[in-house]
């Protein structure tokens, strides 16, 4: 992780990682406009803000058992 100004950025590898894709399916997020990704210095890596891959996480759904929640009851 790489912190910037105060905002935490990872690089692709840890992104798609966090995300649970591969690195091909994190680029066709950008190329879509999914997700943004930012250059950074001589050799223009790209970054990603961890604030906009957390959000995104919590946009999609899950293919993860989850427990449900009890249904509250009708009122």
């Amino acid at each position: 992780m790489i912190e910037l100004n105060g905002e935490n950025y990872l690089d692709g590898q840890e992104a798609s990682s966090l995300l649970g894709v591969k690195l091909s399916t994190l680029y066709t997020y950008v190329s879509r406009g999914t997700l943004r990704s930012y250059k950074q210095g001589i050799k223009r890596q790209r970054l990603y803000k961890l604030t906009e891959l957390e959000a995104l996480l919590r946009l999609r759904p899950s293919n993860d058992s989850v427990p449900s929640s009890p249904e509250l009851p009708h009122a």
